[in-house]
């Protein structure tokens, strides 16, 4: 288990009773969470931290919102810049801290933006429209732009577009942080591709689609003069095929040894085994999580508990995992937060 003192961001919708983001301290021995305080922010959706651990940012209505970090782990506002879109939904960083990447949902946008040395947001240095219909009239009709993420050696940008079945693949000029498209890894029709990871070493790279249910992993290369994808697995992320089961959440635990895939409709997380030799995936079980759309999910240090967030159901639940007997159980009482959305595990900088 990795040492040091542990907590969480949970990012909200703030329609309804919830402020913001919520801050709670982990008790890694006892698989607990507990508030803290909230941080009042308009619909925080989604949270990441700069490389270096110092900052936080965060989706807000105005556009993104930045936060120091303070030693104890609370949060100081400070700035926000719009975005020149609609809401976004998905946030990343670089290793050097020099641009924040949006990815806009509601219009298919991926929006650059520039972080300055003190952590602040400043310019717009791009924003890119995606184009195209999709093929589910009822789901997905257009470019949704669900995820945006730095390939390993961070030569390129994945832009992973809901709608229109693409992961969209950028380089950015050195000189003016613009986008320009060089490949497009194109996904089964109708599968809704929503969230794409890479394996620590950055060898593999991990895809889950929506509406296919399925994920898929791919042998990575970017040390050509164009990134490759080979795709050599698919699996299930859930049995059931009714039309309301929607894979959701994915997260490595902190060895990287393990998947996690959350699935909305069945509500039930899956658990793969990884081989880091080969990249493939193994399930070791798939269980109910006791609630309604489990957003989010997320690993303790220790590699044997976890958090789901059950946004539909407005609570956060914490499980206790055996790996050797392929389950995981409840561990606490449910904490209730109105429509939680993401979560961040962080270690403080003490």
């Amino acid at each position: 288990m990795k040492n040091g003192r542990y907590i969480a961001y949970v990012g909200t919708y703030t329609r309804g009773n919830s402020q913001g983001i919520h801050i709670y301290d982990l008790n890694i021995e006892e698989g607990s969470l507990k508030e803290r305080k909230v941080v009042p922010i308009n619909n925080p959706s989604y949270i990441t931290k700069s490389y270096d651990g110092k900052f936080l940012y965060s989706i807000a209505d105005e556009g993104v919102e930045s936060f120091k970090i303070l030693s104890d782990g609370d949060l100081v506002p400070i700035n926000k810049v719009g975005i020149n879109g609609m809401r976004g939904c998905y946030l990343t960083t670089d290793k050097r801290n020099e641009n924040l990447y949006v990815g806009g949902y509601h219009d298919g946008k991926v929006t650059v933006i520039e972080i300055k040395k003190d952590g602040s947001l400043g310019v717009i240095r791009d924003g890119v429209f995606h184009k195209g219909l999709g093929s589910v009239a009822e789901r997905n009709f257009r470019p949704h732009v669900n995820c945006v993420t730095l390939t390993p050696e961070e030569k390129y940008i994945c832009a992973v577009d809901n709608g229109i079945d693409h992961v969209k693949i950028y380089c950015l000029s050195d000189n003016t942080h613009t986008l320009h498209l060089v490949d497009i890894l194109r996904c089964k029709l109708e599968s809704a591709p929503r969230l794409l990871k890479f394996s620590a070493d950055g060898r593999f790279a991990y895809l889950i689609s929506e509406l296919s249910n399925t994920l898929g992993v791919y042998q990575y290369d970017g040390s050509g003069q164009t990134p490759k994808f080979e795709l050599i697995q698919e699996v299930v992320t859930s049995e059931e095929k009714h039309s309301n089961c929607a894979a959701s959440g994915m997260k490595f635990s902190p060895d990287g040894e393990y998947l996690y895939c959350s699935s909305s409709g069945d509500n039930v997380v899956t658990i793969f085994k990884v081989d880091k030799q080969t990249g493939m995936v193994e399930t070791v079980c798939s269980l109910p999580i006791s609630g309604s759309y489990p957003k989010d999910l997320d690993i303790f240090p220790d590699n044997r508990h976890l958090i789901v967030l059950n946004h539909e159901s407005n609570e956060i639940r914490t499980f206790q995992i055996d790996y050797e007997k392929k389950i995981f159980v409840h561990k606490h009482k449910p904490l209730k937060i109105e429509t939680p959305n993401c979560i961040l595990i962080s270690k403080l900088n003490e």
